[in-house]
């Protein structure tokens, strides 16, 4: 989700704050969520979309940062460099999430009371590895990949992504790779517009549907960022920051569009969102210009947190969703305060493990890692 070029090349600090924006905004919207009846009334409507617009940039920045090197890099080298930047967040939001487990006592999971703890550690163990966990291992009973951190379904996507961007698709001509990337777009525009709810929320269960859904939404915005990272003349664009963060948030706090009755509207609305505005709010971002030393430490801050955000903050909103149902009928007026608290926190949280456990933690293995 979070790339950083490890090269000398000049740093895309716009990119990072987005990615902090998108990601502040995927846990609002994980705490309204519990609090509508269903897809159609979620207060942030669209915040899922922000997963697709991470695979975007993973996209554009892996292309950056790694495209030209391949020459003097193996696909171990890679893989050894994507693990150390990926997997010590991972480990530490999936061990958050084993700790809180048994606390989140609630009548939505009434599985927790009988799963032994071996199972859980079984569970969190697989979970250090982000692969998925077959279903006979759902701990928790919401058909998780990862029922200790559920947001961990998209890291593993995320990793599907970097094997076939290193295995083969790096070596395709700007000409094939944009062959798959318009195949891919139709794929996801298909899957948007028929689905049964009419979006592309989906992919964090181990079945067929699930994992159609996943590799659907990886495949798009991930190459298609890739590809624009190849054919991009980034120009000189002022308050790009602003703007782009303005549209991010609206694009995701977008109600739902068409009801009901009009399912395919809303899934023609993600279609143009992910195959079109992410590309050029990635574009916009890429070219815009750092105009003041606040903007560039605002965009470095929402940059560092934005990873270690979206791995801890999932851990916390278990408890939230527990109270939340425990309660019952509990509205948007009674919950914010509580709502406001876990946002908080898990910034806060985020920031405490970026500085006293990522950053050393990867520091330690590149210093063992080097050749």
């Amino acid at each position: 989700m979070n790339h950083y070029s490890v090269s000398v090349k000049p740093h895309y600090p716009i990119l990072d704050g987005l990615r902090g924006v998108a990601a502040i905004i995927v846990v609002t919207f994980h705490l309204t969520e519990p609090l509508g009846t269903g897809h159609l009334d979620i207060l942030v409507n669209h915040g899922y979309l922000a997963v697709d617009f991470f695979f975007l940039l993973s996209g554009f920045v892996i292309g950056y940062a790694y495209d030209d090197r391949w020459k003097k890099m193996t696909i171990g080298t890679f893989f050894r460099r994507r693990i150390e930047r990926l997997q010590p967040m991972v480990v530490l939001g999936m061990s958050l999430g084993a700790i809180g487990f048994y606390f989140t006592d609630s009548t939505i999971w009434p599985l927790i009371h009988t799963v032994p703890l071996w199972k859980m550690l079984l569970v969190m163990l697989i979970g250090y590895t982000i692969l998925p966990v077959p279903l006979s291992l759902d701990i928790r009973g919401w058909q998780e990949m990862h029922p200790l951190n559920s947001v961990g379904w998209s890291l593993f996507f995320e990793y599907v992504a970097n094997i076939l961007y290193a295995i083969g698709i790096r070596k395709l001509s700007k000409t094939a790779l944009a062959i798959l990337v318009a195949a891919a777009a139709i794929a996801l525009a298909h899957l948007a517009v028929t689905s049964p709810n009419g979006d592309v929320s989906g992919g964090w269960t181990l079945n067929a549907e699930h994992l159609r859904v996943g590799i659907t939404r990886t495949m798009y915005p991930f190459f298609a960022g890739l590809l624009l990272s190849r054919i991009a003349k980034p120009a000189r664009i002022r308050n790009a920051f602003l703007w782009c963060s303005l549209l991010i948030a609206l694009v995701l706090y977008m109600p739902r569009i068409g009801g009901a009755e009009h399912l395919w509207m809303n899934g023609i609305y993600e279609s143009v969102c992910i195959i079109l505005i992410f590309p050029l709010i990635v574009y916009l971002g890429a070219s815009g210009v750092i105009h003041s030393h606040t903007e560039g430490r605002i965009c470095k801050f929402l940059g560092e947190i934005s990873y270690p955000l979206y791995l801890v903050h999932y851990p916390l909103v278990y408890f939230y969703v527990a109270w939340i149902s425990n309660q019952k009928g509990v509205t948007i007026i009674e919950a914010w305060p509580y709502a406001l608290l876990i946002l908080t926190g898990s910034i806060i949280l985020a920031y405490a493990s970026l500085k006293w456990y990522d950053e050393p933690v990867r520091r330690w293995l590149r210093k063992r890692t080097i050749a």
